[in-house]
């Protein structure tokens, strides 16, 4: 497996996310399987409601305890903080607890968990050791029954990005190409988007309601390393790049409605956990630069495309905000401020409501507190 994404560091303290990067140079795995065509999700109505949000308090733990991985309107899913990660998927009426997976010995549980109202998807991986693994599991909720999401191309590398039931993960094909399938987890139909010959490989997939946003490294540990964002749409058609403000050091992105947020970081930076920000409103719309972003952090829901900052105190004290952008807004909107001492976690999507855990780390005993705000 290879490594895939630049984690913020206070951003994974909580251990919510896993083990999901690995060495930049190792070697994909087997061959994957012919994909179909997989259903395109529909574009959500134009944004018209740009008040800030109120974020909702959802659940709150001490650090060691369950953290919140996303909620559906049927269904929550938390993680435990043990080694494994033990994942919990609770009914929201009965409070009933219909799915409590637990890893096989030797395997941890990574985030996310693909879900809609009837199934989900849980990611475990093996990367010690001479023979890394990752396995996929459907359950399907209305019986608790688990079954491998058989048909699907073999997943290659451990980050998945997922909306409601659609996910885009990463697969090796019959000619040793790294290629990113976008898949539906009801129907379990796949397409396959694009691929780049070994040793290049596709990462940081994000999917949206009509987009799917991912990253090209060609070259990898080498002085011509290269690696750039495109975009494809869910419905149809090929990836096409999205022009960068600097060549060959775009790192992840983010698309809806035909715009995209992506961030620039080159592999040399001593400090790969800030990045600079840069929105494309239209594939040949001019750049416009955003600042600052925590690496890794950019995320669409319901019509908005949103992004972590962090900030440094006089003191040296970090602070956390949240801005969004949507169509029609001259400058990015803040939707969060973090008070001093205050980390967060990447955030997540579900059902057009963002979620995020704010720890406070200051005090003792130290907690966190899952948040979610409605992004249309």
């Amino acid at each position: 497996m290879r490594r895939t994404t630049v984690a913020v560091g206070i951003l994974i303290l909580l251990g919510v996310a896993g083990c999901s990067s690995s060495s930049d140079s190792s070697k994909p795995s087997a061959p994957g399987t012919t994909s179909t065509p997989a259903p395109s999700s529909a574009t959500p109505p134009a944004q018209t409601n740009t008040a800030v949000p109120v974020w909702a308090k959802v659940l709150r733990q001490p650090v060691d305890g369950q953290h919140l991985v996303t909620q559906q309107r049927k269904w929550v899913v938390t993680r435990s903080s043990d080694e494994t990660g033990i994942t919990t998927i609770v009914d929201k009426a009965s409070k009933k607890v219909v799915v409590r997976h637990v890893p096989a010995t030797g395997f941890v549980a990574q985030s996310p968990v693909v879900i809609d109202d009837r199934w989900a998807l849980v990611e475990d991986i093996r990367s010690e050791g001479s023979d890394p693994q990752i396995n996929l599991v459907r359950y399907d909720l209305s019986t608790g029954r688990k079954t491998a999401p058989g048909g699907l191309p073999k997943i290659s590398e451990p980050e998945i990005g997922a909306y409601d039931g659609t996910f885009a993960y990463s697969s090796t094909d019959a000619k040793n190409r790294s290629c990113l399938i976008v898949a539906s987890l009801a129907a379990l139909s796949s397409r396959t988007v694009g691929c780049v010959a070994a040793p290049g490989y596709v990462a940081d997939p994000v999917v949206s309601a009509d987009s799917v946003t991912f990253s090209e490294i060609a070259a990898p540990e080498t002085a011509k390393r290269c690696k750039r964002v495109l975009t494809a749409s869910l419905s149809g058609g090929p990836a096409r790049p999205v022009p960068a403000a600097t060549k060959c050091i775009q790192w992840s992105g983010a698309s809806v409605g035909g715009a995209t947020v992506w961030s620039e970081v080159a592999a040399s930076d001593p400090d790969q956990y800030q990045s600079k920000a840069y929105l494309r409103e239209s594939a040949d719309a001019p750049v416009r630069a955003l600042g600052a972003v925590a690496t890794d952090t950019i995320l669409a829901c319901g019509n908005w495309i949103l992004w972590e900052t962090r900030t440094v105190g006089s003191t040296g004290e970090e602070s956390f905000q949240i801005n969004r952008w949507t169509a029609g807004l001259d400058k990015p909107q803040r939707i969060y401020s973090g008070k001093p001492g205050i980390a967060l976690t990447p955030m997540t999507c579900q059902d057009n409501t963002v979620y995020v855990e704010a720890a406070d780390l200051s005090g003792s005993p130290t907690y966190t507190e899952a948040i979610a705000a409605t992004a249309s």
